[in-house]
Parts: structure tokens; C-alpha cells; sequence
């Protein structure tokens, strides 16, 4: 486990400089740009690779495996939509590493979700994710046109569930968890867990060190 840990914190460092920028800092002007960028985000994004995966582990526990990611997809979607459109959501960051946190615990803890919550929290958790990756879409000069947009939503779903779909499929397939309370279900959640803690730390170093500094 804890070289599960280690790699994911490695991973992590190169966030900041690879998550906004799967066209290499170009600007996106068509469908295809879009598209592109759609599927770049939540891979280069770890931290939203963590969860969309984590989140396809957890419904695979639950009774319906295969559309219970799609209420994540959808809030994700709509969260991105509304996000672009003006509509801002709070302390979009910090929820993002509790989702972490907290779908690292639920697989943690061995035990499956019914399917109603798992859904509110799949799409709880999605509109802020979604939030987040509007940023692609906000940071563009003049704003992204509708084939842009287009593209980059369409694709940005397909992606996410395609990501939680073969997590379901390497969970199963490759480490052998068939139910909720399997030992390698239960280190996969511990490592997307700790993903979560050195998020978590990550967020609260500033404030410590000011604090601490009188900055």
C-alpha cells in the first residue's frame, strides 16, 4: 500500500503543470480543440482522475454499476455548463480533495453504498468537479464558441465515464475485488485516501505557513 501511496503522491506534483494544458497552452477554436482538451483534463488532472476512478470502484459495489457513474457524468456536465455560464460555486478546490477524501473512505471502509446515496454523491460531488474544469473554457480569450464547447463537454464525458467504467473493469479483472469488503478494494480506497490527506495538506500549507510567519 504504501508504494501505492508514494506513486500517486509523485503523480501528484505534476499537477499544476500539466492539468490546464492538454493542448500545450494553445487556445481552443475548434470542435476538435475542444475534443481534445475533453479528453485531456481528467487525465492530466489527477486529482480529478482519483476520484472518477474511485467513483467507478464504489459503483461497482452498488446494484447498478454501469449507469450509477452517469449521475456523476451528468452533475459533471452541468456543473461545467452553469460554471461557464457565471454561475460560481464555493470553495470549488477544497471540495474537490473531500470528494477524494471521502470516496477513498467509502471503499476504505468495506462496505457498499445503496444506490441512492451513492448517487447523490456522485453527482453532489460532480457539479464541483465540473465546476472546475470550466476553468479550460473560462480562461479563453473572448470566451469558447459553441463548437468548442461542444466538444469539450461531449468529450470531457465520454472520458470520465470510459475512466470509471475500466476501473470497474481493473478492480474486477485485475485485482480480483468482487465485493465491496475484498482486501484490494479496500487498498485501492486507502491509496486513493491518501491522495486525498496529501491534497488536503497541500491546501493547508499556505494558511500554516502565513500563520506561522505573520505573512
Amino acid at each position: 500500500m504504501n508504494r501505492y501511496l508514494l506513486a500517486a503522491a509523485a503523480t501528484l506534483t505534476a499537477t499544476p503543470a500539466l492539468a490546464h494544458h492538454p493542448l500545450g497552452g494553445l487556445p481552443m477554436e475548434t470542435f476538435a480543440h475542444g475534443a481534445l482538451s475533453g479528453v485531456g483534463h481528467p487525465i492530466l488532472g489527477f486529482d480529478h482522475l482519483f476520484f472518477i476512478a474511485a467513483m467507478g470502484i464504489a459503483a461497482l459495489f452498488t446494484s447498478a454499476r454501469l449507469t450509477a457513474p452517469l449521475a456523476y457524468v451528468a452533475a459533471m456536465v452541468l456543473g461545467c455548463a452553469a460554471a461557464y455560464a457565471g454561475l460560481a460555486l464555493p470553495a470549488v478546490e477544497t471540495v474537490i480533495v473531500v470528494s477524494i477524501l471521502a470516496i477513498g473512505g467509502v471503499i476504505l471502509s468495506g462496505r457498499a453504498l445503496s444506490l441512492a446515496p451513492a448517487l447523490v454523491l456522485f453527482a453532489g460531488f460532480g457539479l464541483f468537479h465540473g465546476a472546475a474544469f470550466s476553468g479550460a473554457l473560462s480562461a479563453q480569450e473572448g470566451g469558447a464558441g459553441a463548437s468548442v464547447l461542444a466538444g469539450y463537454l461531449i468529450f470531457l464525458a465520454i472520458t470520465q465515464y470510459a475512466i470509471a467504467i475500466g476501473a470497474q473493469f481493473v478492480a474486477r479483472t485485475v485485482l480480483g475485488a468482487t465485493d465491496a469488503s475484498s482486501v484490494n478494494a479496500r487498498l485501492a480506497g486507502a491509496a486513493v485516501a491518501g491522495v486525498g490527506v496529501f491534497l488536503a495538506l497541500e491546501t493547508l500549507e499556505g494558511p500554516i505557513v502565513a500563520a506561522l510567519t505573520g505573512a
